[in-house]
């Protein structure tokens, strides 16, 4: 499996771990216990195991005068070190201890750091969109008492929850806002600092920007000797690794994976070293090097089974099934893979699920198996849209997501063409047999043969008419309101031009065209206090309105961002300016669905006729017709908006008048050299949320 999947919960986890190793500021009498929990945790960050020895004996020291700050901060080092060690369920007792005497203080801080330890049980879990809740809650009640050191671990876990569930753009954001507040810290200053950069450069190779993972890691490397103690030096060298294995560097990433394996056996880290075997077995995996990955990968799997991580586990069975099936024993590894898939989907890990699908039909397809890789990626396809349907407003955007679902149905139309042919290169054998055995029957059998060929082959040409037909839907439709683009206008008035003369004026000297230019109001206001999702469904419901107004012979089409543009064929002035006025009060009169509000939305538009004023159109063609408008538009815009302004006709023709139309409109219409047409909108109403736009 990828090195995202095996590193991104369980390396997450153990960051958020590594953030809270940080004691919080000590008052005067906890001061020396609280010290002495300090150099513990240093000298952790080289020996584990002595750590936790001498941990265990300081707290096997505490009585009732000790005080419950030291108490708590003990448990949560001691949670700590014993997760580093790998043993898990020692750390959840701890944790489960620290909860416990947290709500008997009623401290806020230590109520505060107990709910961040629990967030981070809740993302081990694999539940991060819980534990982002959970965290977001706390963000929001944080009051002013909350010390340095706890608002660093919140950041920290923030950034974490927001990782875990796909958002690095607010993962970054909470990462830098977390690496800003280590300025503030009283312990453990320059070691959290590392660790925030350590955390940066995770997520900058999350982000496919391996360049920028390396330069952070080489950062944090030179900031102090301290990023070179065992347990530092490992997570910046497991985060080197996947960045090296990003740029394709896969013997450097080998390298940097056998140097953290190294770090982690020599300083008692089982967790590092499951994660190291992990990802050496995924890297030869890469490398096609089956019997190496499949030996790593059940190192991996037995450390796992050792330490009870199961997610580890579940990684770790996948890669020896994908390494089974690299080297042709497809029905071993399937069964193999198939064992971690029903539970991870009956745990509701479907994201987990999804990707191991994924690798599953590729390993079947790599094999020849097309069948059983077309029933997989059926099924991947069908945890895919599960997964879409539900998460929809978390994560993925809607264009990558349109993107993803459009290669995954090419991927299998191309699989059932596949499985298509090899039922017909079957298909062939077996009549070949029956042929030569059963020589009397041959001319029904080839008759058959024939009938059953044409038929696929009409399902084939069947396919291809409907591929041909959303290709040809897509190239001249806007795909966010289904209405025509600027380039099937442009398409029709190339037409047009290539009309003769004598037959344009036939069509359009009594009965000319129409061009409106209409644009929406505020429309930048919508989308800034609103946000983007209300001013798609504003752009939506105005193309829906627009038509359901205009003739079934009038194109409307989206000229660009929140512009809209009617071509209305053979209409006259007065029938463009009555259109005109139904499209502004269709639009304005009624209050549109904007997110949770519903809002009054109003445009603004320019219309004219084409061929206009009579001119032939070398001389005023569409474009410079449709400039006109356009300034006719923005002069609506400056007089108040709600409203259509049309140039109805010239009072002088010449090709000049043209040239002044096109740089001032306005100073025409002033000295009279143009006829013009107003077309007001409906009345305003009065609490539509967006009067402060209007001019005063």
């Amino acid at each position: 499996m990828s090195d995202h999947f095996v590193t991104s919960r369980r390396i997450s986890v153990l960051m958020l771990a590594l953030a809270l190793q940080l004691p919080v500021s000590a008052r005067a009498n906890d001061a020396k216990g609280i010290a002495r929990i300090t150099e513990i945790v240093t000298l952790a960050d080289s020996d584990n195991q002595e750590a936790l020895r001498q941990l265990e004996a300081f707290k096997a020291e505490q009585n009732d005068k000790t005080s419950k700050r030291v108490k708590l901060e003990t448990l949560r080092a001691l949670s700590g070190l014993y997760y580093d060690a790998g043993k898990v369920q020692v750390s959840d007792e701890m944790m489960r201890e620290l909860q416990q005497l947290a709500a008997e203080m009623g401290d806020d801080n230590a109520l505060m750091i107990a709910d961040i330890m629990r967030a981070g049980e809740i993302m081990e879990s694999g539940h991060p969109q819980q534990a982002l809740k959970l965290l977001k809650n706390l963000e929001e009640k944080m009051s002013a008492r909350i010390e340095p050191e706890v608002r660093f671990r919140l950041s920290s876990a923030l950034g974490l929850a927001y990782y875990q569930t796909g958002n690095f753009e607010s993962a970054q954001r909470y990462y830098l806002d977390a690496l800003k507040k280590t300025d503030d810290l009283v312990f453990r200053k320059m070691q959290r600092r590392i660790y925030a950069l350590d955390a940066l450069a995770k997520l900058y190779a999350n982000m496919k920007d391996p360049e920028k993972a390396l330069a952070t890691i080489h950062e944090a490397l030179e900031l102090s000797p301290l990023a070179r103690a065992p347990k530092t030096y490992a997570s910046l060298s497991m985060s080197e690794g996947f960045a090296l294995s990003l740029q394709g560097k896969n013997d450097e990433a080998m390298q940097a994976y056998q140097r953290t394996l190294k770090i982690a056996r020599e300083a008692s880290m089982p967790l590092f070293e499951l994660l190291c075997l992990a990802n050496i077995g995924d890297y030869y995996l890469s490398k096609h090097d089956y019997k190496k990955a499949e030996q790593y990968s059940r190192e991996a799997l037995q450390k796992a089974e050792v330490l009870s991580d199961k997610a580890s586990a579940v990684v770790a069975r996948v890669n020896i099934g994908l390494a089974l099936g690299g080297q042709g024993k497809v029905q071993q590894g399937a069964e193999m893979i198939e064992l971690v898939l029903k539970p991870l989907i009956d745990s509701d890990q479907k994201v987990d699920a999804e990707a191991i699908l994924g690798e599953l039909a590729g390993m079947y397809e790599r094999n020849g198996w097309y069948k059983e890789a077309l029933a997989t990626v059926r099924q991947q396809q069908k945890l895919s849209e599960e997964l879409f349907r539900s998460d929809r407003a978390k994560a993925v955007a809607a264009l990558q997501e349109q993107f993803h679902a459009d290669q995954r149905q090419k991927k299998i139309e191309l699989l059932a063409r596949e499985n298509d042919l090899k039922d017909a290169e079957l298909h062939n054998r077996r009549l070949q047999q029956v042929v030569m055995a059963l020589g009397v029957v041959i001319a029904l059998m080839a008759g058959v043969f024939v009938y059953l060929l044409y038929r696929r082959v009409q399902r084939v040409n069947q396919k291809l008419v409907e591929v041909n037909s959303q290709l040809e839907f897509h190239a001249v439709r806007d795909p966010l309101t289904g209405l025509f683009n600027r380039r099937s206008f442009v398409d029709l008035m190339k037409k047009r031009t290539q009309q003769t003369e004598t037959e344009r004026r036939e069509a359009r000297i009594e009965y000319p065209d129409g061009l409106i230019l209409m644009d929406i109001d505020h429309f930048k206001q919508i989308n800034d206090i609103l946000g983007h999702a209300a001013g798609d469904a504003v752009l939506i419901e105005v193309a829906r309105r627009l038509r359901e107004t205009v003739r079934e012979s009038d194109m409307v089409l989206r000229w660009g961002g929140e512009e809209f543009l009617i071509f209305t064929p053979h209409a006259t002035p007065d029938q463009i300016a009555v259109l005109v006025e139904r499209v502004l009060n269709a639009i304005g009169e009624t209050q549109i669905q904007a997110g949770d509000r519903k809002i009054q939305v109003t445009v603004t538009a320019g219309f004219i006729s084409l061929p206009f004023a009579g001119l032939d159109e070398s001389v005023c063609g569409w474009e410079k017709a449709l400039q006109i408008a356009d300034m006719a538009l923005y002069l609506g815009k400056a007089n108040g908006r709600n409203r259509a302004y049309g140039i109805a006709g010239l009072k002088t023709r010449s090709e000049a008048m043209i040239q002044v139309l096109e740089q001032d409109l306005a100073a025409a219409i002033k000295t009279g050299m143009v006829e013009m047409a107003e077309v007001h909108g409906p009345a305003r109403f009065e609490a539509t949320g967006f009067a402060q736009f209007e001019p005063h």
